[in-house]
C-alpha cells in the first residue's frame, strides 16, 4: 500500500514509521525543511512548537511500543522520565520533561533511517479524489498517488478541508497565553513545583503555569482572558518581566542569579478546543481513502498537557484498526466511532472546563445550578478526601472525565458550605494591571487605556 501522509510533526511521522515498518511504502509530506544541525529550529507552520508541552506517560509508552529507536533517541537529547505520587496508589509514571524542539528534533532525525519512510519538502495544495475515493495529493501543483491519505497537518492544516465537515464542538474558549522559556544557570537548582512536572498559581483573574523541561529547561506560560485586554500587555518583555517578579514563586523561578530567558516573550495567542471527526462535507461517513489524527480531529488547550497524549493515543488506535485487518480505505468509519467516544469526552471537558474558569476570573461564582467542571471536583479533594480516590483516572487519562461523575455530589456539597478555593498569594488582576502600566511607562512603552471586558482578538 502506497501512502501519502499530510504534516511530518509527531503523529505524521509515528503513523509513517509504523506503517513503513510494517511494509507498506510511506511518503511524509510537509513545507518545513526540518531542523538544522546546529541552532534553534524555527519549525514552519506550527506556532505552538516554541511554546510550553507536557510529555504525558501514554507519549512514551505508544512510542516504545511503536518506534523505540526514536524513543531512546528522544532519551540521549535528554528528555527526562518522571514519576508522581497518586493518593492511595503510590508512584506511578508521570510522563517525561522535554521541549517539543527536542521531542520532535529526536524524531524527525532518526526518521531518515526508517526504510520504506521517505520525509519530502512541499506545500500539500489539496487531495486527490474520484469516484467517491480520495486517491492521493497535489504537492506543489503535482499529482501524488496514494492508496491512503492521513491528514496530520494539525489543527491549522487546510488541505482536506473542502472533503471534511467543519469542526462544530468547542472554539475559541476565552482565554490567551503568553510563554518564555529559560534556563537555569549551572548548578541552580529549581524553583517552586507542585509536581515532578510543573509549578501552577490561580489569581485573582489570571493563572500562571511553570512547566519544567530537559536539561534545565523551563517555560513561564501567563494566561489571562482574551477579553482583558490590559493584560494584553504581558506580550511586552519588559511587562512580562515585572509580572514574573511580582509574582511569588515566578520571583523565584526567574531570579537573574538563578535563570537567564533562552527566548524571546513568545505571545501564544487565543485558546481554542475543538473536536473534529471523519465525516465529509455531506455528514455521510468519511469519504474512502482518507483518515484524520492528531490535532486535525482533537485540540485542547495547553493547561493540563493532554495535546501529544490524545494524539499518540489516536496513533495507536488507528494502527490497531489496521492490524486487525479493516480495509486501509475504509478504516476511517471505525476510527471516527472510537474518537468519538475516547477522544470527543476530553475535548468537551476542556471547552466547559475553560468557560466556566474564564467566567469565575470575570468575577462569577462557582454556580451550583450545574455540573461542576472539573477543575472544582479536584479543588475540593482538599476538603474532602474521598474526592481524591476518583482522581487518578482523570489525572492520568486512564479513564475518562466521566470517572469524577461519582464524586460530584461530594464536590458539590464542599461547595454548598461555603467553601471556596483560595486565590494564590499574589497581585490580584488589577494589582497586577498597574505593575504592567508602571513597566510600560518605564519602558517608553504607551499602556492602552482599557476597561476590563473590552474585546481584545488575543
Amino acid at each position: 500500500m502506497r501512502v501519502a501522509i499530510i504534516g511530518a510533526g509527531p503523529a505524521g511521522l509515528l503513523v509513517g514509521s509504523a506503517l513503513a515498518g510494517r511494509g507498506h511504502e510511506v511518503v511524509a509530506l510537509d513545507r518545513d525543511a526540518g531542523p538544522p544541525r546546529h541552532g534553534r529550529w524555527p519549525r514552519r507552520g506550527v506556532m505552538q512548537f516554541h511554546h510550553a508541552h507536557g510529555f504525558r506517560p501514554q507519549v512514551g509508552l505508544v512510542l516504545q511500543d511503536e518506534w523505540p529507536a526514536a524513543f531512546t533517541a528522544w532519551l540521549a537529547l535528554g528528555a527526562e522520565p518522571i514519576t508522581f505520587e497518586l493518593p492511595g496508589i503510590g508512584p506511578v509514571p508521570g510522563g517525561y520533561r522535554s521541549r517539543r524542539e527536542t521531542f520532535e528534533r529526536a524524531l524527525r532525525t532518526i526518521s531518515n533511517d526508517v526504510s520504506g519512510l521517505s520525509v519530502e519538502q512541499g506545500h500539500v495544495d489539496g487531495v486527490l479524489s474520484s469516484g467517491g475515493w480520495v486517491r492521493g495529493v497535489v504537492v506543489d501543483g503535482s499529482r501524488l498517488e496514494a492508496d491512503l491519505v492521513v491528514d496530520a497537518s494539525g489543527r491549522s492544516g487546510r488541505a482536506a478541508d473542502d472533503l471534511r465537515a467543519p469542526s462544530t464542538v468547542g472554539g475559541l474558549c476565552g482565554m490567551a497565553y503568553v510563554d518564555r522559556q529559560y534556563r537555569l544557570r549551572k548548578g541552580a537548582e529549581p524553583g517552586p513545583m507542585a509536581n515532578p512536572l510543573a509549578w501552577q498559581a490561580d489569581f485573582d483573574g489570571y493563572q500562571t503555569i511553570v512547566f519544567l523541561h530537559e536539561r534545565g529547561h523551563f517555560s513561564v506560560l501567563l494566561v489571562r482572558p482574551t477579553a482583558d485586554a490590559a493584560l494584553k500587555n504581558l506580550r511586552h518583555p519588559a511587562a512580562f518581566e515585572a509580572a514574573c517578579r511580582a509574582i511569588p514563586g515566578l520571583a523565584e523561578w526567574t531570579d537573574p542569579g538563578r535563570a537567564l530567558p533562552v527566548t524571546d516573550v513568545l505571545p501564544g495567542g487565543p485558546l481554542r478546543n475543538a473536536y473534529r471527526g471523519q465525516r465529509g462535507v455531506d455528514g455521510r461517513p468519511a469519504l474512502p481513502g482518507l483518515v484524520s489524527v492528531g490535532d486535525a480531529v482533537a485540540t485542547t488547550t495547553p493547561t493540563f498537557g493532554r495535546g501529544l497524549a490524545t494524539t499518540f493515543l489516536q496513533v495507536r488506535q488507528l494502527l490497531a484498526l489496521l492490524d486487525t485487518g479493516t480495509d486501509p480505505a475504509l478504516v476511517g468509519e471505525p476510527f471516527d466511532a472510537w474518537c468519538t467516544d475516547s477522544m470527543l469526552p476530553w475535548v468537551l471537558d476542556h471547552t466547559y472546563m475553560d468557560g466556566d474558569l474564564v467566567r469565575r476570573w470575570q468575577g462569577g461564582d462557582v454556580d451550583l445550578t450545574r455540573r461542576l467542571p472539573s477543575d472544582l471536583i479536584l479543588s475540593a479533594a482538599s476538603v474532602d478526601p474521598r474526592i481524591g480516590r476518583a482522581s487518578p483516572g482523570y489525572l492520568t487519562m486512564r479513564g475518562l472525565p466521566s470517572c469524577l461523575d461519582p464524586v460530584e455530589p461530594l464536590a458539590r456539597a464542599v461547595y454548598e458550605s461555603g467553601w471556596r478555593p483560595a486565590a494564590s498569594p499574589g497581585p490580584t488582576r488589577n494589582e497586577l494591571v498597574d505593575i504592567l502600566d508602571a513597566a510600560m511607562r518605564e519602558g517608553g512603552v504607551a499602556a492602552p487605556q482599557v476597561e476590563f471586558g473590552a474585546v481584545s482578538a488575543g
